[in-house]
């Protein structure tokens, strides 16, 4: 999994910080992205105390899997393919969580576990705030639930985050030609 870049400032110090199993210096780089891990898992979980969950969990497998970084992969990257896979784990697990409609969603159609993200959590640059608000507004939320896990995860690569194909096939383990075909469906649905 590469995405073209050198191993940055947060990739040498994560691998010196692997290496050492330093707890505290792991936190303290890994700590960073977690809002944005957070937002992430939001997107795919619609609820956010399974976010929370969902973003510990992550670092947790972070930690665990620490010596499996070797920074051909940014660090941010790494990091969303742990947290794209442990939801993808998660929804897998729980069959309820993924309302898969035979049309598209009418009036009478609600998901049961959605759960508004607080604002408070929004980030605090203005700017930064509209785009976020945006892409997990409500409404934005339920209809991406509405997706299969695999097509929810590759739509909230490819279209909120605006990854290329490649980076996302790559996070997903999924080939380029797979990803652009359940981007597609994920689009019509």
């Amino acid at each position: 999994m590469t995405d073209g870049r050198p191993l940055g400032d947060d990739g040498a110090a994560f691998v010196a910080a692997a290496r050492s199993s330093d707890t505290a210096r792991f936190a303290l780089i890994t700590e960073r992205y977690r809002r944005e891990l957070q937002v992430h898992c939001y997107r795919m979980l619609a609820n956010y105390e399974d976010a929370q969950d969902l973003t510990q969990e992550t670092f947790l497998r972070a930690w665990s899997k620490r010596e499996s970084f070797k920074g051909h992969a940014a660090l941010r990257t790494w990091l969303y393919r742990i947290a794209t896979n442990a939801c993808l784990d998660f929804l897998e697990k729980r069959n309820d969580r993924t309302p898969v409609p035979a049309e598209l969603p009418g009036a009478g159609s609600e998901v049961h576990h959605l759960q508004p993200y607080p604002d408070r959590m929004l980030p605090e640059d203005p700017q930064e705030s509209v785009v976020a608000r945006e892409t997990i507004e409500l409404a934005f939320i339920v209809a991406v639930q509405h997706l299969p896990p695999r097509q929810r995860a590759v739509f909230i690569l490819r279209d909120v985050l605006g990854w290329p194909a490649s980076k996302a096939a790559d996070s997903l383990e999924l080939t380029v030609a797979s990803v652009t075909s359940a981007l597609q469906r994920a689009r019509v649905t």
